[in-house]
């Protein structure tokens, strides 16, 4: 929470410019700045999250939200004691939260849709490092949709790239050098499924990790017709791990298996 209060009162906030918005509190980066604002231009809000991948509690997209803005809300995680932690550290500030453990999958979306209060929260946040996308197109086709995605993209796949790992139910990241590379989907996959939702993209965190979306039904339409998000960063983290840019990230798995989306 100090750590929002001195990074929120460093911005010049325009609400054309997302970039302006970002601030951590318990962000890994500026998401929580991002959420912040979103949430607070959506009309006739629920007070409601959804965050698959909510870890520990210390460090995710929806803490803020529960702790600053007193949002209730579902919090999933597949690691076990990760998510003991995470509920040991939120339930005691506040009662509106259920916590689940799960390792989500296309084939159990429909377990997240008997436990969410609201099909439509405010925000739904997904960071599952494997099958992001086709998770998200099951939850979609299972009735959900959100005011606000929050989703992470790959930026080692390029700007231009549409394309997903295959599916696989029990795929787990590889902890290896430039395996790790491999996971989840480009920007451009998100936008054509986004696109074909109804969905319209807003910009990417500045740190490269984030790529956002809303359901433009819920904002007033002058204010996204003006906004001016950032098309492209690349993955921050990956840039220092590696030492070269998306081209040099890919050369290391293009020969792995990829899906293309249209």
């Amino acid at each position: 929470m100090a750590r929002a209060a001195a990074t929120a009162k460093l911005r010049e906030v325009d609400p054309t410019l997302p970039g302006s918005w970002e601030f951590s509190g318990f962000s890994q980066h500026g998401e929580d700045g991002l959420i912040d604002y979103l949430t607070r231009r959506v009309r006739n809000p629920h007070g409601y999250f959804i965050e698959i991948g909510a870890s520990n509690g210390l460090e995710n997209n929806s803490t803020w939200l529960a702790l600053a803005r007193s949002f209730s809300g579902l919090m999933i995680d597949g690691n076990p004691q990760d998510l003991a932690w995470c509920e040991y550290i939120l339930r005691p500030m506040n009662y509106g939260l259920t916590f689940q453990h799960m390792f989500v999958t296309r084939e159990n979306v429909a377990r997240i849709a008997e436990l969410a209060r609201h099909k439509d929260p405010d925000v739904f946040s997904l960071d599952i490092d494997g099958n992001d996308y086709h998770v998200v197109e099951a939850l979609m086709l299972a009735g959900f949709r959100p005011r606000i995605w929050v989703v992470e993209y790959n930026s080692a796949f390029g700007p231009t790239n549409s394309i997903t790992i295959p599916y696989r139910a029990d795929f787990r990241i590889e902890q290896a050098y430039g395996r790790d590379l491999y996971s989840g989907c480009s920007l451009q996959a998100w936008i054509q499924l986004m696109t074909r939702n109804r969905y319209r993209f807003v910009t990417v965190d500045l740190s490269g990790t984030n790529a956002f979306f809303i359901a433009p039904e819920h904002f007033d339409s002058e204010f996204v017709a003006q906004l001016r998000g950032t098309q492209f960063r690349e993955n921050s983290s990956h840039l220092r791990e590696y030492g070269m840019n998306w081209e040099g990230q890919f050369d290391l798995i293009k020969n792995l298996e990829f899906q293309p989306v249209q």
